[in-house]
């Protein structure tokens, strides 16, 4: 596994949202901790993935807003070659110190931003990952047109957030923040939650043909996440570059 730092601007950062990430990095691998439900995703979201990619063994990705590395790892363990990218430093440490540990040497953790990033690397990867991260940025519109930068020609990109809905306050803030205690207070912002249609539009504005548009639903009961119809709470869009 190597490491590295891609000097940047610090364009099209919250630092509110750094720092919070910061605060809690050392969460990140604790299943019963703040990071439990994307350690619920996670399976849901790598299966779909899965089987969009044809299996993403010995497939280059990039996983932009990576944290602490669950989603990452778990493609690495695939078979895929990844690249983490994300600016809370303190999540890093702990996705490089996680891999080493878990003897994984195809996944490599770099701080920087996705604008700069794809400067650097356009049209390198064969798959990109944009998951739970657009809801965190000022200008999510320029990360997304980063993705699709870095993407290969015929390449597959996936984005999931939030939508911005009446429903999807009360889930994903009232019940999981407020109520159920499922997330910390705070993670997030309704003002930055995105509608599909607009998310769609950013998409297809930059260069890609979005092919789905799905629901990931929770179920609180059984606490285990589906893909299903639906889109109006928590959604995932795959792409292919043009």
């Amino acid at each position: 596994m190597k490491s590295e730092q891609i000097p940047q601007n610090d364009i099209n950062v919250d630092d509110n949202e750094i720092n919070k990430f910061n605060s809690i990095a050392a969460a990140w691998w604790d299943t019963e901790g703040e990071f439990k439900p994307l350690h619920l995703l996670n399976p849901t979201r790598v299966a779909y993935i899965q089987e969009k990619t044809g299996g993403v063994q010995h497939n280059k990705v990039l996983d932009i807003g990576c944290g602490g590395g669950i989603f990452a790892e778990q493609l690495a363990k695939l078979g895929a070659e990844v690249t983490g990218i994300d600016l809370a430093e303190d999540s890093l440490s702990v996705a490089k110190l996680h891999a080493l540990e878990s003897g994984i040497n195809n996944v490599d953790y770099i701080k920087a931003n996705s604008e700069e990033y794809s400067e650097a690397n356009g049209n390198a990867y064969d798959v990109v990952t944009c998951l739970e991260m657009l809801e965190h940025v000022p200008d999510p519109e320029s990360v997304v047109a980063s993705a699709i930068r870095s993407c290969k020609p015929g390449g597959k990109i996936f984005f999931s957030t939030l939508d911005k809905s009446f429903k999807s306050y009360l889930l994903a803030i009232v019940a999981a923040e407020k109520v159920l205690k499922i997330v910390p207070d705070g993670t997030h912002d309704f003002n930055k939650f995105i509608k599909p249609a607009e998310l769609v539009g950013w998409a297809e504005k930059h260069g890609v043909k979005v092919r789905d548009a799905v629901g990931i639903h929770f179920n609180p009961f059984t606490e285990q996440f589906k893909i299903k119809p639906g889109v109006g709470v928590n959604y995932l869009l795959y792409c292919e570059k043009l």
